[in-house]
């Protein structure tokens, strides 16, 4: 069914009609990802407001066979929240504002799917609480979109991925049945893990509306440092130092000499020393007063393989203005043209190999490689890889590019997707790392909660 008037009345019959956009012009922006790369023509974009019109939206999505897409922010990188067909409705979350009264005693809060991280984690500023996970792009992704592909971010190593911040969920499945558990007792083992099976799911499975939220006492100091290396290995070498001394690490973010000079050029950053060092951490700690003096201890340990003294920083602005050579790294990128961004995770033993034989694929333009050293993911960049123009065709040395990149991954045993999910961009490159059972298995489940396949057909799984 196409978006007919028909079916334009049905939607504002649901949502209102308000809430169903149409227009081109107004509709470009859920239309196309933040890399630029996954894009399609126009589609109504519908944006229901409680479960229940999310679940007369899949119903109805069931009756006429027509394909939903849930998308929260949009900040993917894989194509996983954009229709591959122009049949296809974006279910838009951004209205699914819930944000419920903390629970201190569990230390839990309820959450809609639509609500902005940056949101959360101001409205638990001064609580005594904060949210475990944190991302770049704090101030557009949203919580249901990053339950639904179990995002990671800058504090997996001491906090882990969206997955364990999950202690209860609501969704509408894709045949419309609405699963509710909010309990959010630790202890409960009545059935499978609903909550762990939707986180990661892409929306394939299932339209998440509300989640119960894991909550973490707020740290009552932060200390933040950037520790220069001479190489990759030195790098690693002090990571694996940092991770067995320093019982406060809650970050560990790692930077390269090709990246940071980009960072500032683009922005007129001027380094905390004097030369650019060929690798950085970016080292972060936090809990109690002594924390600055833990992390000092720690570093004393690695005078041996660092390239220059240690730049550290408590106050808030000083440890931004650190944070900023990390996080200007993406949007420097882009400034260069469409990338080949590939988000990886390897063992960290294997990681200076990589590098170095990633270096001898044959590319336009190097790599540009940063990312979360403590647990192996890294984000691998080739700048100016696509077309800026959906008009014009993706040349076929980039997909060769892609493929040879992830089956390097897979040489050393990493994983081809740490973050964002596997979307539409991986599709070809799932039985890399996933067996053919894994994947029969994966197709059952897609079965059965979705049988109509109504719900983002095309990501995860070919068709």
């Amino acid at each position: 069914m196409t978006a007919s008037a028909e079916l334009i009345d049905l939607l504002a019959g649901i949502v209102g009609s308000d809430h169903v956009l149409v227009d081109a012009d107004v509709t470009a922006r859920y239309r196309v990802d933040w890399t630029r790369r996954f894009h399609c023509g126009p589609v109504p974009v519908v944006r229901p407001e409680s479960t229940d019109e999310v679940c007369k939206l899949v119903s109805l999505a069931n009756a006429f066979r027509f394909p939903v897409v849930p998308q929260g922010g949009n900040t993917g990188l894989v194509g996983g929240g954009i229709p591959v067909s122009a049949q296809g409705v974006v279910l838009s979350t951004e209205r699914l504002l819930e944000v419920g009264e903390i629970d201190a005693l569990s230390a839990q809060i309820i959450v809609g799917a639509g609500v902005i991280l940056g949101d959360l984690q101001r409205r638990l500023r001064g609580s005594g609480f904060m949210f475990g996970v944190d991302l770049g792009a704090r101030d557009s992704c949203t919580i249901g979109g990053m339950v639904a592909t179990n995002a990671g971010g800058i504090n997996v190593l001491r906090y882990g991925t969206m997955r364990r911040q999950v202690v209860g969920i609501e969704a509408v499945l894709g045949d419309g049945t609405v699963v509710s558990h909010l309990t959010g007792l630790e202890k409960d083992n009545t059935g499978y893990d609903l909550e762990g099976l939707l986180a990661g799911s892409e929306g394939t499975l299932g339209v998440i509306t509300r989640v119960l939220l894991r909550l973490f006492p707020e740290p009552k100091s932060v200390a933040t440092a950037f520790l220069s290396f001479d190489g990759v290995a030195e790098a690693v070498e002090g990571a694996s130092l940092l991770k067995r001394t320093l019982s406060s690490l809650e970050a560990l973010e790692f930077m390269l000499e090709p990246g940071l000079r980009l960072v500032e050029r683009v922005h007129g950053f001027t380094f905390p020393r004097s030369t650019i060092p060929k690798a950085v951490l970016l080292v972060e700690a936090s809990g109690a007063a002594a924390v600055v003096d833990d992390l000092g201890s720690a570093c004393s340990q690695l005078s041996s393989l660092l390239s220059a003294e240690p730049a550290v920083a408590v106050g808030p602005t000083g440890r931004a203005a650190l944070w900023r050579w990390r996080e200007e790294h993406t949007a420097s990128i882009a400034t260069l043209g469409v990338p080949l961004k590939l988000d990886v995770s390897l063992p960290p033993r294997s990681i200076a190999e990589f590098l170095i034989e990633l270096d001898s694929l044959s590319s336009p333009s190097p790599a540009i490689v940063f990312g979360h050293l403590g647990d192996g993911n890294l984000h691998v960049n080739f700048p100016a890889c696509f077309p800026s123009s959906p008009t014009e065709l993706v040349p076929a040395w980039a997909h060769v590019l892609e493929h040879d990149v992830l089956q390097l991954v897979t040489n050393h045993g990493g994983s081809i997707s740490a973050e964002h999910g596997i979307g539409v961009a991986k599709v070809p490159y799932l039985s890399m790392t996933r067996s053919a059972g894994e994947i029969a298995a994966f197709r059952n489940i897609k079965r059965a909660c979705d049988p109509n396949h109504v719900l983002n057909p095309g990501v995860l799984l070919a068709d």
